[in-house]
């Protein structure tokens, strides 16, 4: 496996948080741009309202208007929403409108400040009353427009508690998940060490009581060399295993032989491989970490009595490993969960064992590993498929 095609998880993580950063960046230019233009639109629509306004505002100011005036009136009257001023040519204010509430008159101070406002929020208006005689027309923002403003400042802000919740939800889960991937793999290694170890043990207290089987000296370095094993194992973690084409009814037996010795007595476990060489790319080291841990979970689901078998088969281009147990079973809505990091479950035992085992068969040995079959207190089949290889002398 070449390891430029291996997604290192910290970056994967750094990378969705430059997504996620740049992802609000775009929002808020997209929202900033789309809000501005639609200011500006409705701020000249504003403008060319006041100039009619102003426009009916100069014929029903002029005494020599003629005809009906009504519709003009109807003009200056419909104007409810923006800010107006009517100013004669000596600063005498003729008429003002929508200034705010309608009960309160506003002091001269009060519009003298309008009028400074509006004078910088908008170019006044100028009409002409007569040949000597010119009023302006101050006017300002309306309501609506004012709002319009403010509201890129609201999207922005939703979008920065967006990016800042996700961020602190986003660290909370990367530590839980690294809190329980620690916890996991500190189990784990309780795990492995644990068989050789009880062997061990049990070799000494035989050698205490003087009982020293013709075999003694080889099984006790067996368990020497599965701790050399384990401990190669958890020092590779991370690095880039070697892989070969591999006998495989050999190394599932050399597996299977080594933990039928070392579980109870009252646990059957039994195997079913071909005669034949079936040969596939494997590092050897990783699949025996599988294969035990799967014999260990079947242990613990059937608390030390039963029966396990393993069977394999092929298919072609295909291998098939069948690893079944007569344990409690597996829930059917768990059946996808005791293969994710963390995965607990007191009744059946699994750990970080079946997560490891899972990476190990996929993401290193592009395989499969799934429950094919849960029958509760019947029987529980764990599959492994792998990718068969031709060997050559």
């Amino acid at each position: 496996m070449n390891q430029s095609n291996k997604i290192n998880a910290y970056e994967l993580r750094k990378f969705i948080k430059i997504i996620l950063f740049l992802f609000a960046i775009l929002i808020s230019i997209i929202t900033l741009l789309l809000s501005q233009r639609l200011v500006n639109k409705i701020a000249a629509e504003e403008s060319k309202k006041m100039s009619i306004w102003a426009d009916a505002e100069r014929i029903l100011s002029d005494p020599n208007s003629e005809g009906d005036l009504g519709f003009h009136l109807s003009i200056v009257q419909a104007n409810e929403t923006i800010p107006a001023i009517l100013v004669s040519e000596r600063g005498r204010i003729i008429q003002y409108v929508n200034l705010g509430e309608e009960t309160k008159k506003p002091s001269r101070e009060d519009l003298l400040e309008y009028i400074e406002e509006f004078s910088l929020e908008n170019k006044p208006i100028d009409i002409p009353i007569d040949e000597t005689t010119t009023y302006k027309v101050y006017f300002g923002k309306s309501s609506v427009l004012k709002q319009l403003e403010y509201y890129p400042l609201v999207v922005l802000s939703i979008v920065a508690l967006f990016v800042l919740v996700s961020y602190f939800a986003f660290s909370y889960s990367t530590r839980s998940e690294q809190n329980q991937v620690w916890v996991g793999l500190a189990k784990e290694t309780a795990h492995q060490l644990g068989t050789p170890i009880s062997s061990l043990m049990g070799w000494v207290e035989c050698i205490d009581n003087n009982i020293i089987p013709e075999n003694a000296g080889e099984e006790m370095r067996k368990d020497l060399d599965r701790l050399k094993i384990i401990t190669e194992r958890f020092s590779k973690i991370g690095s880039e295993p070697i892989f070969e084409s591999s006998a495989m009814s050999e190394i599932v037996e050399r597996s299977l032989q080594y933990m039928k010795n070392r579980i109870s007595s009252r646990i059957d476990l039994s195997w079913d491989l071909p005669n034949k060489e079936i040969f596939a790319f494997v590092n050897e080291n990783l699949l025996n970490w599988v294969i035990e841990n799967l014999v260990k979970n079947s242990v613990d689901a059937m608390d030390g009595e039963g029966s396990i078998q393993c069977k394999m088969h092929t298919i072609p281009g295909k291998i098939y490993i069948d690893i079944s147990d007569t344990g409690k079973g597996i829930p059917r809505n768990q059946m996808k969960d005791i293969f994710k990091p963390g995965f607990t479950s007191k009744k059946r035992g699994w750990g970080l064992g079946l997560s490891l085992a899972k990476r190990i068969i996929e993401d290193y040995h592009k395989g499969q590993i799934f429950v094919k079959e849960s029958r509760p207190n019947l029987r529980t089949t764990i599959r492994i498929i792998l990718n068969q290889s031709h060997h050559y002398d």
